[in-house]
């Protein structure tokens, strides 16, 4: 069902599959790119179908990062071009961390730049044992986007995420793994079959519950503790009166595996 250019978007059993593809640019993300990443996030958000997302690429390359081709060649231009592109992607961004199915990032390769922004936006990130890390943002003389200042000092720390913008240090998949950047590093011809297995288990899983779970950790850094606590409240609320939840109790009283429809 694909209707992109530079994506493959696939929706099938409950999961959705976007795989950057713009394999003679290393999935390096242009305004097209951008554009269409934000009309998948929405597609993402808006269908009660979706059960969980897996973004990925296609080939040894994950994303390059920015297309700094077309940047430079779009010479005095640049400074607009750019905000369209991170007014897209940073839509993206919004929608993927707000949608209600949790999002599974499979890096197969070299994430740079806005490809690091991406890897790091995932519940669940998994990773080649092949995949390379780099912010490489200040090596061409610009700052970070697509959430990245966000995401990184949350992940690994304030010292630790300095050095990776400042420096552009490449970690390996074990080092990021070590760090707390992914969930779990899997051997190179493994990677797609243990992403199909998590995506169908979430896929599977209590939709609502997630959607509520997301919502609560997104919202963790910027509410107080009373606030947090009625939300935290008002969300299990919200779960035990849904049809899953109920579902969920009526299993766990019964002694057998629960069937969730995602509702």
């Amino acid at each position: 069902m694909s209707q992109f250019d530079t994506l493959r978007f696939e929706l099938e059993n409950g999961i959705a599959r976007i795989s950057l593809n713009r394999p003679d640019a290393a999935h390096s993300l242009n305004l097209k790119m951008a554009q269409e990443l934000a009309q998948a996030a929405i597609l993402c958000d808006s269908n009660s179908d979706v059960r969980a997302v897996v973004l990925t690429a296609d080939g040894k390359m994950f994303c390059a990062g920015g297309d700094v081709q077309s940047f430079h060649q779009a010479g005095d231009e640049a400074p607009q071009l750019i905000k369209e592109i991170t007014a897209n992607l940073h839509a993206a961004n919004s929608r993927f961390a707000r949608m209600r199915a949790p999002l599974i990032v499979a890096v197969n390769g070299t994430a740079a730049g806005a490809g690091f922004s991406l890897a790091m936006s995932g519940d669940i990130v998994l990773a080649s044992e092949k995949a390379k890390f780099t912010m490489a943002y200040t090596g061409i003389a610009v700052s970070p986007d697509g959430g990245s200042t966000t995401w990184l000092p949350r992940l690994v720390g304030l010292r630790r995420a300095q050095e990776l913008i400042y420096t552009n240090r490449v970690l390996s998949a074990a080092e990021a793994l070590d760090w707390g950047l992914l969930t779990k590093v899997v051997a190179d011809e493994d990677l797609a079959t243990e992403t199909d297995k998590v995506a169908a288990q979430l896929a599977a899983g209590p939709t609502e519950a997630y959607a509520r779970a997301r919502a609560l950790l997104l919202s963790s850094y910027e509410n107080g503790l009373e606030c947090q606590l009625e939300q935290e409240s008002r969300g299990i609320s919200h779960c035990v009166g849904s049809a899953d939840g109920q579902e969920g109790l009526a299993a766990f009283v019964e002694r057998r595996k629960p069937s969730f429809k995602g509702e």
